[in-house]
């Protein structure tokens, strides 16, 4: 008797470059998506017995990913990828989930013309659907929107050691790349309208406070996003901290009021941290769909 047994698995084609354009007017109108779809399910004897009877083949999955963009549209990242969950366990019945994910990146109209674009979204938009026979979980976000501040931001009062250098500032800059994902607790909504609500909030809060610490900073936007969204239940935060130092030109004569500073992109302090509804427990199971995030 074998002494080792298939617990959890999942497969399936990932990254599928989508673009899907419509074209029922002369003024275009356009969606470019990265799809993942993975399936979970009865796929025991594939592995054990090199049986593919029930192995939906990643080509397929592929395919699909094209077709239900004709047959679905894509009105946001979220509807179409519960579109593929709904599509994939109704038509095969050892199918009983799996993951579907995109990433959306954004174009907008050159001088406004009826179908030329540029790419001009600063983030990556992303959205993962999660289907555990009848569990449905949907978390969305984004990543690689770069903001910064010149001043109302610095870090003191922290624990000193033999090792450490760093001085004490009261004006700083504060720069940062955010990555944020947050977990609805309802699909019934206007995911295009909650997105850009989502946004704006965080992006009001990054300016509206006196930033302490980077930790400061992102407990004002989850608090904010937490109070305004009742649609969302959790919201997650991953962001280094992009330093800029003070250059010493003072050794060439010259003054410098926080004027110059060099970059410096590592090693860097990385900043993570999960803020959860009041009264709702934290969604570990949810957040275990998302590799490399806090």
């Amino acid at each position: 008797m074998s002494k080792v047994r298939l617990t959890s698995n999942q497969y399936g084609k990932a990254e599928n470059r989508l673009m899907r354009v419509y074209r029922d007017s002369e003024r275009h109108e356009l969606r470019d998506l990265n799809v993942t779809s993975q399936l979970w399910g009865d796929f025991e004897t594939a592995h054990t017995k090199g049986d593919n009877e029930h192995v939906v083949a990643t080509d397929t999955q592929k395919n699909t990913v094209f077709a239900k963009a004709k047959e679905l549209g894509v009105s946001s990242p979220e509807q179409f990828i519960m579109g593929l969950a709904d599509h994939f366990t109704s038509s095969f019945d050892w199918v009983t989930g799996g993951r579907w994910e995109a990433e959306e990146y954004g174009w907008s109209r050159i001088n406004d013309h009826n179908h030329s674009f540029y790419k001009s979204a600063p983030e990556v938009r992303t959205a993962v659907f999660t289907r555990d026979g009848d569990k449905d979980t949907l978390i969305s976000g984004f990543n690689g929107l770069t903001v910064l501040k010149t001043t109302e931001s610095g870090f003191v009062g922290y624990p000193k050691d033999k090792y450490t250098t760093l001085p004490e500032t009261e004006d700083r800059i504060l720069a940062t790349d955010i990555a944020t994902r947050w977990i609805y607790n309802t699909t019934d909504l206007d995911f295009e309208a909650v997105y850009r609500r989502v946004k704006e909030i965080i992006l009001d809060s990054f300016t509206d406070h006196f930033s302490h610490a980077l930790q400061h900073t992102l407990y004002q936007m989850g608090e904010k996003v937490i109070e305004a969204v009742p649609e969302i239940d959790e919201i997650r935060f991953s962001c280094p901290n992009k330093h800029h130092f003070l250059y010493d030109i003072e050794r060439f004569g010259l003054e410098n009021p926080n004027e110059v500073f060099i970059v410096a992109d590592r090693p860097y302090g990385l900043i993570e941290a999960t803020f959860t509804r009041d009264g709702v427990d934290e969604n570990k199971d949810a957040w275990a769909q998302i590799a490399g995030f806090c």
